[in-house]
Formats: structure tokens, sequence, C-alpha cells
């Protein structure tokens, strides 16, 4: 591997952002991988995300909450947990932890 593609996903990780900071890695016709950095910041009461692709994520540091629309408690994600979201599977972040940064790795996919 040269160096030009070598990346770490722990480096640069602010301990405070006003916003979830969003970098995508890898993009591709069918696929896009992000790192998502989130300091306690959740989605807004009102929003749910409803997206045209699938998506994986797992959390490689902190923890979080996502729940899903017609459900009344949400999941909690800590290190190793990973989640499968199918397209248009209404959901949205209600939690994540402001102690530590929540670093997770989000994959994209039709």
């Amino acid at each position: 591997m040269s160096q030009s593609n070598l990346g770490n996903l722990f480096n640069d990780l602010p301990s405070h952002l006003t916003e979830e900071l969003v970098e995508t890695i890898i993009e591709h016709s069918n696929v896009r991988i992000e790192r998502i950095v989130s300091t306690g910041q959740s989605s807004p009461a009102d929003c749910w995300y409803d997206q045209d692709e699938h998506e994986w994520v797992v959390v490689l540091q902190g923890a979080a909450a996502v729940r899903f629309e017609g459900e009344t408690s949400p999941i909690h994600l800590v290190p190793g947990d990973h989640l499968s979201i199918a397209a248009h599977q209404r959901h949205r972040v209600t939690w994540t932890s402001s102690e530590a940064p929540t670093v997770w790795l989000a994959v994209f996919y039709r």
C-alpha cells in the first residue's frame, strides 16, 4: 500500500464540535464510506433520516443510540456494535457520548 492511501480513523479527533464531522473516505458509483465523529450530537427532535441508500454503520469508539420510526426504544451502540439500515428505513440518532468522541464508520451502498 502506498503512503498516499494510508489513513487512520482515529487521527485528528476533535474533542468538541458544534456539528457532527462527516468525512468521505472512499466514494464510488455504488458505495460511499464515511468517518463520522460525534461529540454529544443527536438528530433534531423532528428529523428522521430517510435515505435512498442502504447503510451499514459500526461504532469504533464512544457510544450512541439509534431509534427507528415506530419503535419506542432506541438501540444502544458501544464499540464494535454494528447496525444495518435498509434504504428508506426511517431512523434518527437519539444520543451520542459527550464524554469522548464517538467515531462511526458508515458504509452506504445501493
